[in-house]
């Protein structure tokens, strides 16, 4: 019983399960973010720009093409959102960080050429942060 306890103890204190607990707490809440941004603000916004009061107004014949386009613009503006407010920020951190611990873009990108020599790379580029 206590190896079990010992060996779950490990599994938990392992950096991975806790950055992937740690992204999908904050994913959550960012998603109620985005959400509200989209749906509160910039789906009405754009149904006011074609003169209806919501996207879901939106119809011709019958058609309700309102929702499908809603759903469409909702998708891509939680895209940008991400991207712009997630993904293209943490590249800059990175690119100042690496900068910082003199890691060479040029030196990553002829290592990219053999997998075997990338991973040593890494392997070596560890070994020298933990001295």
């Amino acid at each position: 019983m206590v190896v079990m306890l010992t060996g779950f103890k490990n599994f938990i204190m392992k950096g991975n399960v806790v950055d992937l607990a740690v992204a999908v707490v904050m994913g959550a809440a960012f998603s109620a973010v985005v959400t509200s941004i989209v749906e509160g603000l910039l789906t009405p916004l754009i149904g006011r720009l074609f003169s209806a009061k919501g996207m879901a107004e939106m119809q011709w014949e019958g058609f309700m093409y309102g929702s499908v386009i809603s759903s469409i613009i909702s998708f891509l503006l939680v895209a940008a959102s991400i991207y712009f407010v997630v993904v293209l920020p943490m590249n800059h951190m990175i690119e100042l960080r690496n900068r910082k611990l003199g890691i060479n873009k040029d030196v990553k990108e002829e290592a990219d050429e053999d997998p075997q020599i990338a991973l040593l790379t890494e392997i070596r580029d560890a070994l020298n942060r933990t001295r």
